[in-house]
């Protein structure tokens, strides 16, 4: 018998590892910001659950934190050509890469973040997430694949949601449409800004500190076009 198996995707999810050099930028760079009184809080837009610690905004800019911004633009791109060979699709235009906002998250025990996704300025949007701290309960904790008898498996974990889970998907065949990860100092993890996901709380003490990002994705679109744009949107105003 010769037949093919079609694997329809739903998500990507691209891993990379951080240079230790970035990752001990990242913590200077925040241990500094978390003594200066003029920090700047996001606590009003982020939906973190965060009571014993903060949600700051970073500036994408700073001399310790630049080679990080422009190694998310760079792996951003590098998603989007990955995104566009995997499902055969051609854009129009190539595409241009901008940090729309980099923050921090730290998370103390009981602190943790609800199902949410990520919004940017453009119709296309790439997030990411990394950790630059992780307290040994949970970086050292034995993978389990048991919720049962209170494991604690996921204590402190992200979880990325795209569907519908049931505990008899295994038997009805239904693909996994979750997946929960370990938070590892320096893995850093990029996906479409739609994407759901959530942080459950973990018990200790520690802090669990993130890095997160969302950019912006932009048509790269030549004079000539943006002119007849232009042209058709002042014709379609006059209408």
């Amino acid at each position: 018998m010769e037949y093919k198996i079609h694997t329809l995707p739903s998500v990507l999810l691209m891993e990379f590892d951080i240079p230790i050099d970035l990752v001990d930028n990242l913590n200077n760079y925040l241990d500094k910001y978390l003594e200066d009184k003029k920090r700047k809080s996001l606590a009003n837009t982020l939906v973190g659950q965060i009571h014993h610690g903060e949600q700051l905004l970073m500036d994408h800019e700073d001399e310790k934190v630049i080679e990080f911004s422009k190694l998310l633009c760079g792996l951003s791109a590098e998603y989007i050509k990955t995104f566009a060979k995997v499902t055969d699709i051609k854009y129009k235009y190539p595409k241009q890469i901008t940090v729309d906002e980099l923050w921090s998250v730290h998370s103390y025990e009981g602190d943790y973040n609800p199902i949410h996704n990520h919004g940017v300025k453009t119709l296309m949007g790439v997030s990411c997430t990394t950790w630059t701290k992780v307290p040994p309960q949970i970086s050292e904790k034995e993978d389990a694949d048991t919720l049962y008898n209170s494991s604690g498996a996921y204590d402190g974990y992200i979880c990325f949601n795209y569907g519908k889970t049931s505990m008899t998907d295994t038997e009805t065949l239904t693909p996994p449409t979750n997946f929960n990860l370990k938070p590892t100092v320096g893995k850093l993890y990029i996906f479409p800004s739609w994407l759901q996901h959530m942080v459950y709380p973990f018990r200790g003490e520690g802090e669990r500190r993130t890095v997160a990002a969302n950019l912006n994705c932009w048509d790269m679109m030549p004079e000539e076009d943006i002119k007849k744009l232009e042209e058709a949107q002042e014709k379609a105003y006059a209408a």
